[in-house]
């Protein structure tokens, strides 16, 4: 592709957690989030408020060519004017917590929906969980009623 410098590339590996900032992440701790993909950065970017997007998917970063993550072309003066962001660092801060703050939602809907348990009527899920109920030393309950041993 020939330069244009009206474009900010954006990689998703500026966002992964698990990295050091020496080893190619571009945002805070605090900012990045864990398994970075293409899909979260796009939906993240679109809900910062970005609309100039292009998303190129199988490209490597130069330092990172084992790994086919993709990344999205951002416009810089359509992101001065949505978002008001002068730099590429300020974009992908702002990027990053959008990002890491839909992760925490996603998680914590998660973990509301395994506490509520299964819905009314879903046999197979009730069936499943009243299946595997253990107690300590690995016997059922019924098991240590009779007053059998080990």
């Amino acid at each position: 592709m020939e330069h244009n410098p009206d474009r900010i590339c954006v990689w998703p590996g500026y966002f992964d957690a698990k990295t050091s900032r020496r080893g190619g992440r571009r945002v805070p701790r605090d900012s990045s989030v864990l398994k970075p993909d293409l899909e979260g950065l796009y939906l993240a970017a679109r809900k910062v408020g970005l609309k100039k997007i292009k998303r190129e998917e199988g490209t490597s970063h130069p330092q990172r060519p084992y790994g086919k993550e993709g990344r999205l072309w951002v416009s810089s003066s359509g992101a001065k004017q949505s978002i008001g962001a002068n730099s590429k660092e300020e974009v992908l801060q702002l990027i990053g917590g959008t990002w890491r703050q839909m992760q925490k939602d996603r998680k914590a809907a998660e973990k509301e929906q395994q506490a509520a348990g299964p819905r009314t009527g879903d046999r197979r899920a009730r069936s499943q969980r009243k299946a595997g109920q253990r107690h300590q030393g690995g016997q059922r309950s019924s098991f240590k009623k009779r007053g059998f041993k080990k």
